[in-house]
């Protein structure tokens, strides 16, 4: 699933294309908003929070979208065969007069009105990308957390929005923690959210993250050499995939 980093890179995608610029064309092809005509609204710009978007309107209407798994969207000039929307994987078409956002396999549509955005992210911890970060209430809601383990607290996405399976695996190889270590025993768990949030802002300005330990199965870790392992974090039917160093995220005694 994409994380917060893809979120922000498709956030400024929308934007260039479409903020400030009246839509000309829109179809939502999403049971509830089909009917919908959103054409003569000014596009105010499109904002992530963890992994939604949420395109703002000038009529005080919001197009909330998530990308799920399998999501995207892309930019097609105007007028082009591609910005036409005939693909049966199109989920919806916000076409202004030279450029037209296309989302494909969007896992998530719907429209509502801005007042209201906290209807659909107001279950969301703080987003670990946003300018300024809630760092008091991120801490808070760590705590509470309890003895979870630190893999499956930094995937909860009522604790911390934007972090997914990439950024779990690299913020904690990174700050060399152990995935199952319990997180009220992680030395210092602000540290760690502030490495995520530092590796994910890397990728959005690079375009792509840093793979040092996700995906690396059996391969030779890049810090130390040894073999990186793979195992998995959370409970059927929502457990995930986590690679780590068993060298240089070793159990802490405490833990075993």
């Amino acid at each position: 699933m994409p994380e917060g980093d893809v979120l922000r890179r498709t956030a400024a995608l929308l934007d260039r294309a479409l903020a400030g610029h009246v839509l000309v064309r829109t179809e939502l092809r999403w049971p509830g908003v089909g009917g919908l005509d959103l054409t003569g609204r000014t596009v105010l710009g499109t904002v992530a929070y963890g992994k939604h978007l949420l395109t703002r309107l000038d009529d005080g209407t919001t197009v909330h979208t998530h990308l799920r798994m399998d999501g995207s969207w892309r930019v097609w000039p105007t007028g082009s065969s591609r910005a036409a929307g005939r693909s049966p994987d199109v989920r919806a078409v916000l076409g202004a007069e030279h450029t037209t956002a296309v989302g494909y396999l969007l896992g998530m549509l719907d429209v509502l009105r801005t007042r209201d955005e906290q209807a659909v992210v107001g279950h969301l911890g703080p987003d670990i990308l946003a300018d300024r970060v809630d760092a008091p209430e991120l801490l808070r809601r760590w705590s509470a957390a309890g003895d979870r383990p630190a893999a499956e607290v930094l995937l909860d996405q009522r604790v911390v929005a934007g972090i997914g399976t990439i950024f779990m695996a690299e913020s904690l190889f990174a700050d060399r923690v152990w995935p199952w270590t319990p997180a009220d025993e992680v030395p210092d768990p602000g540290h760690l959210l502030a490495v995520a949030r530092r590796l994910m802002q890397r990728s959005v300005a690079a375009g792509r993250p840093d793979e040092r330990v996700h995906g690396r199965a059996g391969r030779p870790c890049t810090r130390c050499g040894g073999p990186v392992a793979v195992g998995t974090a959370g409970e059927p039917p929502v457990q995930r995939v986590v690679f780590w160093c068993p060298r240089c995220q070793s159990q802490p005694a405490a833990a075993g």
